[in-house]
């Protein structure tokens, strides 16, 4: 089992950056692709990012492309997303999850295929 805690939502200006945390507990999560997702106010749930579990294969949504940085320290068991230039449209709440890959170089991109979530945290950014 994977326990995952989202920390460092919060209240950010347009333009400001926040970086998110994602602490693991139980197992480790080297063997374990990771993912961001975020889901706003009346709005399905939708991805972010994702990294493989050796932190070579990133992957990101067109939205956050050049904005967003997804990275992970296993030893540390934590994943990061580092959101520089917020914009008002990323106000929503912010998911971590896991899954364990048998491959060291696969990222998901589907919710289904993830198995562990974390509670989320809130990202409220004004204009």
């Amino acid at each position: 089992q994977v326990q995952l805690v989202e920390s460092g939502g919060g209240l950010a200006q347009a333009g400001d950056s926040l970086r998110l945390s994602c602490a693991a507990s139980g197992r480790t999560i080297s063997n374990y692709a990771m993912g961001w997702f975020r889901q706003a106010p009346g709005k399905e749930r939708e991805f972010v990012s994702a990294v493989s579990w050796s932190g070579s294969f990133t992957q990101y949504t067109d939205s956050v492309k050049g904005r967003f940085t997804i990275s992970r320290d296993n030893a540390e068991k934590k994943v990061y997303l580092q959101m520089n230039s917020l914009k008002p449209e990323d106000t929503a709440v912010y998911y971590c999850a896991g899954v364990f890959s048998w491959n060291v170089d696969r990222w998901y991109r589907r919710d289904s295929e993830y198995r562990y979530w974390g509670q989320g945290t809130q990202v409220t950014v004004s204009s």
